[in-house]
């Protein structure tokens, strides 16, 4: 299941097929491929409510196995299972300059934006500080002291946590997205997912069906 907020909140939750037919999918990107060729803080799911419990899980797998014809033995990964679930994160009272550093001091390359309730409204990438910058040279220091607010960071899609990281992987790939941030269905920040999340567990793991 995937999510598209913004800063007006929650627009869009459905399947992945529904996300391919939304005609204004493509603002999300820059390069949409052909799919045929603040200061940080801490979103762990240490104390929060389960979302979903150990049977439905289960019973969700089995479906999925079954409407994908894959062979049983074999493990299906989920985004938890991969997931980063201590994120770092901006607010829109943050500066560019504060973004940045947030970045650079603890070597990540995305920060989700969340609003007042902790709830995300978009995500800052190292691509969109450096074109801020790299736009208006003249202006450089002046851009680094502005708040987040004051830019217009576009919408970002999300998952839940028990979306297969096989269709994670395919939007990512047709959407020329890096990360994608995962939220449960109230809307609260869970986790993050990366390429390397899930590089790192296709290297790791031999048996995933990965395109399966």
């Amino acid at each position: 299941m995937f999510a598209i907020y913004s800063n007006n909140g929650l627009s869009f939750r459905s399947t992945i097929d529904n996300l391919y037919s939304l005609s204004n999918v493509d603002s999300i990107a820059r390069a949409r491929n052909n799919p045929q060729e603040g200061l940080p803080k801490d979103h762990s799911v240490k104390n929060k409510k389960k979302l979903y419990n150990k049977k439905e899980v289960v019973e969700a797998t089995d479906i999925y196995r079954k409407v994908a014809n894959i062979d049983t033995k074999e493990p299906v990964f989920h985004v938890k299972d991969i997931m980063t679930t201590d994120v770092f994160s901006l607010t829109k009272d943050n500066t560019v300059q504060e973004a940045y550093n947030i970045m650079e001091d603890n070597e990540v390359r995305q920060l989700p934006v969340l609003d007042e309730d902790n709830q995300i409204i978009g995500l800052v990438t190292e691509k969109f500080l450096l074109d801020l910058i790299v736009n208006d040279l003249s202006y450089a220091d002046t851009i680094m002291q502005r708040e987040i607010r004051s830019f217009d960071f576009g919408e970002v899609i999300t998952s839940d946590p028990i979306t297969d990281i096989r269709r994670i992987a395919k939007v990512m790939v047709d959407f020329s997205l890096t990360a994608i941030p995962v939220v449960d269905q109230d809307d609260n920040l869970q986790g993050i997912v990366s390429r390397a999340n899930v590089l790192k567990a296709v290297a790791n793991t031999p048996p995933l069906q990965i395109w399966g």
